[in-house]
């Protein structure tokens, strides 16, 4: 078996809930308190991904970086080496939409290779949206970026996006 290990960097504005989509991903964990994250907290996890005939051991080293304006240049610097990225929006706050595309530029200027995928997070309170699935549709077609709306509170898509990502990540 083939092992690989891969860096994965969540972006976002601060409380679109990237800290939450790691914890659900890597623990299967959900915690209502909000913590913001200073700086970065690297989690990782090992997923099984085909490619062909074959079964690739991917180990994802999750780089779950702050979304303060303040990091930006800490930020930069984290994205180096980034192999693919978590790009995280609020749906209950439409300006977190907006802001995807300039952390799309970033990582593509830093590390253009990159793989980047679109998470659209609480859709479990799509009675509270501000942003709508076709927005996020809009902006990951110009992004050229597969998109998921997800929920770190009940897991909805959250397995999935993730695997998707490693089947970039090892094509």
């Amino acid at each position: 078996m083939i092992s690989l290990s891969k860096k994965v960097c969540l972006l976002g504005d601060f409380a679109v809930g990237k800290t939450s989509l790691v914890r659900r991903f890597v623990y299967n964990l959900f915690e209502d308190k909000y913590f913001s994250t200073i700086g970065v907290k690297v989690s990782r996890k090992v997923v099984a991904v085909p490619r062909g005939d074959e079964i690739i051991e991917l180990t994802l080293m999750l780089w779950d970086l702050a979304g303060s304006e303040e990091f930006d240049d800490v930020r930069i610097s984290y994205m180096r080496g980034a192999t693919g990225a978590v790009a995280v929006c609020d749906l209950t706050r439409p300006e977190t939409l907006a802001s995807l595309h300039d952390y799309a530029q970033t990582l593509r200027r830093v590390s253009p290779q990159a793989q980047l995928i679109l998470a659209a997070n609480k859709v479990d309170l799509a009675d509270q949206a501000g942003a709508s699935a076709e927005q996020v549709r809009e902006l990951a077609a110009q992004l050229a970026a597969p998109y998921y709306l997800t929920s770190a509170k009940n897991g909805a898509q959250v397995e999935t996006l993730f695997r998707h990502l490693g089947r970039l990540l090892v094509a």
